[in-house]
């Protein structure tokens, strides 16, 4: 019977492996690989790189997760991909053969592309939870010695939502602890204005994202292409609407969190034809790769277009509700195939996001992401906190417990006041 390969196990790669166990006659094989042991909640990672959450309530240990549910589990990177082949090439030297293969491995940091930025440089990330975690040490050395910070997102970035959210998350931390007035802090991004999100703006998020920068003393430049980061010095040119140069900013900080731009992992972007020059993997409606027929990927790892051209380069976003039916559209195509059928299942380029602000939040829907829209709103309040805290614990209790359910479909929308997306 057919052996199927899941590569990464993080929030596309996890419920994959419940879904299709739930979905295929237990002939089949599962196996997911991964490179670390544990299974992290990603979107919580600005709770801990402000010291809000533990590492232990946003991680999960993998295997005895899946093997509950009859799922294989390797724990090691991949060195190549042999698609002609249908091969695994582990670290170790072994391989695992595969009929079918999913790729969720999310994306590669490209820190490089910015001199001097990064957690091994001179600014944090909060893309990882060990990042998160460096970024929480060196923030508590901060509250001894405030002064200047700047956050935001580089040139390329695509993921914008999680700087916002930082950006409030440490404003209200510092009110709390009656420091903020020893904190200037410069809101840093590459959107050509406030709100763009990568998504040309959603509703009012323009208008209300100035306003909340505006109410807690967040100075901001947009158009900024961070050009290098020495120790306490950003480096930023502010370009017009034109990609004109419009001013040279010299940011001094004492503490800094950037989100770099987005490639494709090395062992993904190195297979000849199955990525585009970023290393995004080329995928056709159904999430199959364009070359190679028995190849689907999900996520963060796949190529979409930007929503439209910006004086410093922007990416869209694939946010969890997309992420969610990509990745129920490959499991019904699997399965479908399995059978003998077509692949008929598409996912949805909807674009849904909870994001926290501290003691508040933001929700926005983008249906379809890409401009003009059917449903196109952007609202704020205490209740998206909490939901986004609910949706938290609801997540690790799926990841534990190996629930197949759509989330976003079953929890999220209903939060939203929203029934059902068509997709």
């Amino acid at each position: 019977m057919a052996h199927i390969v899941i590569l990464g196990a993080g929030t596309g790669g996890m419920p994959a492996a419940y879904e299709l166990r739930a979905k295929i006659d237990r002939s089949h094989r599962i196996t997911v690989v991964n490179a670390v042991d544990y299974f992290q909640f990603v979107p919580s990672n600005p709770w801990v790189a402000v010291g809000w959450r533990e590492r232990d309530a946003i991680t999960l240990p993998i295997r005895p997760c899946l093997e509950r549910k009859g799922i294989d589990f390797v724990a090691q990177p991949v060195n190549r991909i042999d698609a002609e082949g249908n091969t695994l090439e582990l670290q170790d030297g072994s391989s695992i053969a595969y009929d079918y293969l999913v790729i969720t491995t999310g994306p590669k940091l490209a820190f490089d592309e910015v001199p001097g930025s990064g957690p091994s440089a001179h600014t944090h990330s909060i893309c990882t939870v060990d990042h998160a975690e460096k970024t929480y040490a060196d923030y508590k050395r901060f509250l001894d010695q405030p002064g200047p910070a700047v956050i935001g997102a580089m040139p390329g970035a695509s993921c914008f939502g999680p700087a916002y959210e930082f950006a409030f998350i440490v404003n209200k931390d510092l009110r709390r602890r009656k420091l903020r007035t020893k904190v200037p802090i410069t809101f840093v991004t590459s959107e050509p204005y406030i709100g763009h999100l990568g998504l040309g703006g959603v509703g009012d998020s323009k208008s209300m994202l100035e306003s909340e920068l505006r109410n807690n003393d967040i100075k901001w430049i947009t158009n900024a292409k961070v050009t290098r980061v020495e120790d306490g010095k950003m480096f930023v040119t502010e370009l017009d609407e034109h990609a004109n140069v419009k001013k040279e900013h010299e940011l001094p900080f004492k503490f800094s969190m950037m989100l770099p731009a987005f490639r494709g992992v090395d062992p993904v972007a190195a297979v000849e034809g199955m990525c585009n020059p970023r290393g995004f993997v080329l995928v056709d409606e159904y999430q199959r790769s364009k070359k190679y027929r028995n190849i689907f990927s999900a996520g963060v790892c796949i190529a979409i277009p930007p929503v439209e051209s910006t004086p410093v380069p922007t990416g869209a976003p694939k946010t969890g509700y997309m992420i969610e039916t990509m990745v129920t559209a490959i499991v019904h195509n699997i399965a479908s195939e399995l059978a003998g059928q077509p692949a008929t299942a598409k996912g949805s380029w909807n674009a849904i996001c909870l994001a926290d602000m501290g003691d508040t939040g933001m929700a926005f829907v983008a249906l379809p992401q890409i401009p003009p829209r059917n449903v196109n709103w952007f609202k704020k309040g205490k209740w998206v906190h909490v939901a986004k805290v609910a949706f938290e614990k609801y997540f690790m209790y799926k990841m534990k417990n190996g629930t197949s359910e759509p989330i976003y479909e079953k929890y999220v929308l209903k939060s939203l006041g929203i029934e059902r997306l068509d997709r």
